[in-house]
């Protein structure tokens, strides 16, 4: 997910990391282990002169993650790959539930949407080596099978939006 949101235009930082658990156990080996209650996540800091909220959640759930799937993304399963959008404020806890609710409505997708909107109470960054893991690594495996079609598709659907 880091590697697509770093391909927006008016994105200035994406952070991996951890939201929903606490401090003590916020590191890849206790969140890996699905028992710590954090979801893996990534925090974005965006100009919302080039590129709005509502215009990261349509890529969010457009293009960068499958909404639908619970406990999951792709090839990782439990807790911490739930699908789960931490909020800043009250105005994007709204945005993001009224996202999901047109969706819904659209039947944008063949499974309900089991996306959590969750105000945020704390993020906690990575391990260095998880930051700008798409670029520093371009032909890892999981990168060019799972993240490499991702930065693709936000190419194809908003080339005006996508470095």
């Amino acid at each position: 997910m880091e590697g697509v949101f770093e391909h927006v235009k008016g994105v200035r930082e994406v952070v991996s990391g951890y939201a929903g658990g606490s401090r003590s156990e916020a590191s890849y080996d206790t969140v890996s282990s699905g028992r710590s209650g954090h979801a893996e996540a990534v925090r974005i800091r965006f100009d919302p002169r080039r590129v709005s909220y509502g215009q990261l959640l349509t890529i969010y759930f457009k293009v960068a993650h499958d909404p639908t799937q619970l406990n999951r993304q792709g090839p990782d399963q439990g807790p911490q790959y739930r699908s789960a959008i931490f909020t800043a404020n009250p105005e994007q806890q709204r945005t993001a539930v009224e996202t999901i609710n047109q969706l819904s409505r659209a039947r944008r997708f063949p499974q309900p949407i089991v996306t959590q909107v969750v105000p945020l109470q704390a993020f906690y960054p990575a391990e260095a080596y998880h930051q700008n893991f798409m670029a520093r690594n371009p032909f890892h495996p999981y990168i060019v099978v799972h993240d490499q079609p991702k930065l693709a598709r936000l190419r194809a659907l908003y080339p005006a939006m996508a470095l």
